[in-house]
């Protein structure tokens, strides 16, 4: 069947353009400046999957959502589920999925990668595009969207807050990193190279990981909470409460 990806010329987009045209889908891409106009998008497609950042989402979901037909499928590809499920919903009578691959576009294949969906409206693509991951070997997990965005604050806001501020520190120390590589240890280097990989990356990406899911308050209350109470015990050369906090288990 045809499927449609609007956002699909780079990034996840264009992977999953890869993974359906393999399959024998043909695909229609929408880019910014090429492809079908939306219209034409949703009247030759049965599926159209919204693969754009999650900053311009709405508007793209806005555009789209009223074009699909009620046997459709409108889906969006990407991290905060919530928000875009809810916009689907309103703004089509098509089925609706968010889905969630939980790896970047340099994958070869589908086996062993993780992949969220989040049902919106509807069964009969919901069961459709699960054996089609599940086929390519992925693992796959299905669950509500506000869940999966609270989930998502702790695994992607977390990891990437830390990595942020690994990279910031770095920066501001004014090291060369050059001369660091002959006393850096095993796990350091593993460390450094996420932080040029984020760094030199879609800087955008991680921007609104952090800053659009709702649940990072919690989490960085928590954070700022431990880290100054770490910072006042370093600044004591309190080491027996250290160890405390760190051996504490729960």
């Amino acid at each position: 069947m045809d499927i449609g990806i609007i956002g699909g010329t780079g990034g996840i987009g264009k992977r999953f353009a890869a993974l359906f045209q393999e399959k024998g889908h043909p695909v229609h891409v929408c880019g910014r400046r090429s492809g079908p106009d939306y219209p034409e998008l949703a009247r030759i497609c049965p599926i159209v999957i919204t693969a754009v950042p999650m900053g311009v989402s709405g508007e793209v979901i806005g555009k789209i959502g009223p074009l699909m037909d009620r046997g459709s499928l409108l889906m969006d590809l990407g991290s905060l589920q919530a928000p875009a499920v809810r916009l689907m919903m309103e703004a089509s009578s098509s089925e609706v999925i968010g889905m969630h691959p939980l790896f970047g576009p340099d994958v070869s294949s589908l086996s062993g990668q993780n992949i969220v969906l989040c049902p919106g409206r509807g069964e009969k693509w919901l069961a459709w595009l699960k054996a089609f991951l599940e086929d390519g070997e992925a693992r796959v997990s299905v669950i509500d969207p506000d869940k999966q965005d609270e989930i998502m604050a702790l695994v992607q806001g977390l990891n990437h807050l830390n990595t942020i501020l690994m990279g910031l520190v770095l920066r501001g120390s004014g090291a060369d990193f050059s001369a660091l590589d002959g006393f850096s240890t095993p796990l350091f280097r593993r460390k450094a190279e996420i932080v040029e990989k984020v760094f030199r990356g879609n800087a955008r990406l991680y921007a609104e990981l952090i800053a659009l899911n709702p649940n990072m308050k919690k989490i960085l209350d928590l954070y700022a909470e431990n880290l100054a109470k770490i910072i006042s015990l370093i600044e004591q050369k309190d080491i027996a409460s250290l160890i405390k906090i760190i051996e504490a288990k729960g």
